[in-house]
């Protein structure tokens, strides 16, 4: 493309010649800056009418302020509903962590007024009096907005707290109930040996006269392993006039379980053993006719029926603290 320009008669003609590339240029350079003016401008006279409140200009601000105003909030419930949905089904599975926890807890043997020292005491409670209810979310909650979501999170974290706290009663309350039914002696003291005598009056072996016989006799060959019927500490092991070479176990809350007429033991005096433990060897030791275990089961000192122990399964008899046989 090429432009004349004369300016008189006798006057040379200037030839200006433009390519594609410098005119869209030359239109680049006019535009960007006019385009900035404009901006400046529109920026500078719509901050002015917004400032005095001009009739229409500052109608026209607030109607955009409005729109963008309610598309924000349009935005922000949107989300915010998607959050109180699940923070809603969050709720529920606490809710129901919760009911299971108060179930296991009364199978674990717990009261309720021990589940009351792991609620929260109220805030601004002083001195010793305690309690309060525990604000366990019982029915859903309608979130109208970021502060009765806060209120929400700060109720369910609460609730979080408690039932971790409560599960960790009931795993120690399970393991004090396992470490308790490991001290019962339930385990048989000799393995595949049926009962030879029981608990009860008899005919004296040497007399012939009715006697109480205090425990279970288990016939066995020499040398049969004799097993700790439950854990304990050895209370003592040596001989006896009557019971011949004797291994105690004391099991705690005063029980006490005797190993009679062994022939070899194989513990001491002080010993920590496990159930199943091998503690000794049948023998014939003591006033005896011939080899067998005679095994007792001793509660305050008082001789009870081995076999209301090696029936419950890890489980003391319910009338254990009544028992009142002599002892002999």
């Amino acid at each position: 493309m090429q432009i004349l320009i004369t300016a008189g008669p006798s006057s040379p003609t200037r030839v200006y010649q433009f390519t594609a590339l410098s005119l869209v240029v030359a239109a680049i350079a006019l535009i960007v800056p006019l385009m900035g003016l404009s901006v400046a401008l529109y920026h500078a006279v719509v901050l002015e009418a917004a400032r005095k409140q001009w009739p229409i200009i500052s109608d026209a601000v607030r109607f955009v302020e409005r729109q963008e105003q309610a598309q924000r909030d349009h935005f922000v419930r949107e989300n915010l509903d998607a959050m109180a949905v699940k923070v809603g089904d969050l709720q529920a599975r606490l809710m129901r962590l919760e009911a299971v926890g108060e179930r296991v807890a009364g199978m674990a043997g717990m009261k309720p007024e021990e589940l009351k020292k792991v609620e929260p005491t109220p805030p601004g409670a002083a001195g010793s009096g305690r309690g309060g209810a525990l604000p366990a979310l019982r029915e859903p909650t309608r979130v109208s907005g970021f502060d009765d979501m806060n209120q929400l999170m700060e109720r369910m974290q609460n609730l979080s707290d408690r039932n971790a706290d409560v599960f960790t009663l009931i795993e120690s309350r399970l393991f004090e109930k396992r470490l308790q039914d490991l001290m019962i002696p339930s385990s048989a003291p000799v393995a595949n040996v049926a009962v030879g005598s029981g608990f009860g009056f008899r005919s004296d072996p040497f007399t012939g006269r009715p006697t109480l016989h205090t425990g279970l006799d288990f016939p066995s060959d020499t040398g049969t392993a004799i097993l700790a019927a439950a854990g304990g500490v050895v209370a003592s092991a040596g001989p006896h006039p009557q019971y011949g070479l004797l291994v105690e176990l004391d099991h705690g809350n005063g029980l006490i379980t005797r190993y009679a007429h062994t022939s070899k033991m194989l513990v001491k005096q002080g010993d920590l053993i496990r159930r199943g433990q091998k503690i000794a060897e049948v023998g014939t030791t003591g006033r005896s006719t011939g080899p067998h275990l005679h095994f007792e089961v001793l509660v305050e000192g008082v001789q009870q029926d081995p076999a209301k122990f090696l029936a419950g399964k890890g489980q003391a008899p319910q009338n254990i603290a009544q028992a009142q046989t002599p002892a002999r």
